[in-house]
């Protein structure tokens, strides 16, 4: 009986001790699979340009994925400078200031949110007979790039063609 009782509390013991040990283990794991998963995305950019020198498609990504990504462009921009992506969504021009933006806006999987990348287009275009009507799907291929307005940075595809 005093061995059964002896096993009984190594066994509980041991079980405690692994259950407060799990946590700092968790949160290890998770610090490794969140270093991973960081790593897998940069091998996945820079192998991932196609044969049409496209570094980031993102018209070949779900909807999810898509959202996704451009919130990851919109958050660590230096990951994505230069890189030349392609997107799909729809046309969205907008005046402040004197200025005018033209953006290519994505929703996500429930068409609830969107995000948009301001593209400028190449060549010599004059607005609006050249530019589609606001909302029509549109693609944009252009190099990615960050500019500040102010004191506030924003993104761009650069030396986008467009085509609707």
């Amino acid at each position: 009986m005093k061995k059964l009782t002896a096993l009984l509390m190594a066994v509980i013991l041991t079980a405690t001790l692994a259950a407060c040990g799990g946590k700092q283990v968790a949160s290890g794991t998770t610090e490794t699979v969140n270093k991973s998963a960081d790593q897998a995305t940069e091998a996945a950019q820079s192998a991932q340009k196609s044969a049409d020198g496209i570094d980031v498609d993102l018209t070949a990504m779900s909807s999810t994925m898509v959202y996704s990504e451009v919130q990851n462009m919109m958050t660590k921009p230096t990951d994505y400078l230069g890189k030349t992506v392609k997107m799909q969504g729809a046309f969205s021009v907008a005046e402040m200031d004197n200025n005018r933006y033209f953006a290519c806006i994505i929703k996500d999987a429930t068409a609830c949110c969107s995000q948009g990348i301001e593209f400028i287009w190449k060549g010599d275009h004059s607005y609006p007979d050249d530019y589609p009507e606001a909302g029509k799907d549109i693609t944009v291929v252009g190099t990615f790039s960050t500019y500040m307005e102010g004191s506030q940075q924003y993104c761009q595809l650069k030396d986008a063609e467009v085509k609707f």
